[in-house]
């Protein structure tokens, strides 16, 4: 295989040396020094009994790794991760724009930089992690904010920022640097859209003056395999969000989109075997932590025994109450 996914509920004792990257949930206990990039989600758990965990990407072959442009990566010959952390700052050549805006875009540039130099132009997949997303400054609330200066670095990358763009989750934690982490590599990515909703990438202007820069999911293609990265999905049908302060309604709207994106998905797939809602794996986030039992008995009837990780965590639009991001790995058949 040459992409797999772990999730280690534990300390790293069992790192075979072909870690690529992954990320950090909680608090960690004692010394965590690892030798692959990773992204730290400081945020509570909310899955009973867990304080800590961590997810790792594993790429097979010769791995070869460095830190350029800011951005710690690990790469093999068909995919590589990073992981990138920028505070805040002014940029003095555009006096005026927030620092929010500014930062986002210089984070991107150095990222579309580096997959220029490695020859991995295709992104697939990023995690970004916004302090405070929900807040307004500067007259405009920061997720917009951070669209602009994404959006800003995709144009000057001449990357596409509609259609053919990657899968993508933009989520709220309380302090920290812009943070984030992305896989990319040698093919492009299919795009998949639901079609219960408008692609974030054609929101209109009362969502900002930038619509999202990202897919509603993504096929990529690491050789012999097909991955599906389902993107943050939370209860919006077209582009408006629905059921208003129920966060049980929020989640089955949320699995229903996430069942709508799937079956796109499947007529768009290329492996024997098709991807299901109870077979992916999921990451849950929670803006309320006292909501998660609320949350668990919403979802189990819907994802029943599917690999289900909580966390705490401000969703993007300050009326959304939860978001479910999802992931599944198949082998292609062989030519």
């Amino acid at each position: 295989m040459t992409l797999q996914h772990e999730t280690w509920r534990t300390a790293p004792g069992r790192a075979t040396g072909q870690e690529i990257g992954g990320v950090l949930i909680g608090t960690p206990h004692g010394t965590d020094a690892v030798t692959w990039p990773q992204q730290h989600l400081q945020t509570p758990m909310l899955s009973p009994g867990e304080t800590t965990l961590r997810e790792c990407w594993l790429a097979h072959g010769p791995l070869q790794q460095g830190t350029d442009h800011g951005i710690r990566w690990r790469r093999n010959q068909h995919l590589l991760y990073g992981v990138i952390e920028l505070d805040e700052a002014e940029d003095p050549t555009q006096p005026g724009v927030p620092p929010l805006q500014a930062t986002s875009r210089m984070l991107y540039e150095r990222l579309f930089c580096l997959l220029r130099e490695q020859r991995l132009p295709h992104l697939w997949r990023v995690w970004n992690y916004i302090a405070r997303i929900n807040e307004d400054s500067h007259g405009l609330e920061r997720y917009r904010q951070f669209n602009l200066g994404r959006y800003d670095a995709f144009v000057k990358a001449r990357q596409e920022t509609g259609g053919q763009v990657p899968a993508a989750c933009a989520l709220g934690v309380r302090e920290g640097p812009l943070s984030v982490a992305f896989l990319a590599g040698a093919s492009p990515v299919v795009t998949v859209e639901n079609p219960r909703q408008v692609s974030a990438w054609a929101y209109p202007p009362q969502y900002g003056p930038r619509a999202p820069t990202f897919s509603r999911a993504a096929l990529v293609y690491p050789p012999g395999q097909e991955v599906l990265f389902i993107s943050g999905t939370a209860s919006i049908v077209g582009h408006e969000t629905l059921h208003t302060d129920d966060v049980a309604a929020q989640c089955r709207e949320t699995v229903r989109n996430l069942e709508s994106v799937v079956r796109e998905a499947n007529r768009l797939a290329r492996s024997a075997q098709p991807f299901s809602v109870r077979a992916l794996s999921h990451r849950i986030y929670v803006r309320h932590a006292g909501d998660i039992h609320t949350v668990q008995r919403a979802l189990q009837p819907l994802l029943g025994d599917a690999d289900v990780v909580a966390v705490q965590a401000d969703v993007c639009r300050a009326d959304l109450l939860v978001e479910i991001e999802s992931q599944a790995i198949h082998a292609l058949p062989s030519p």
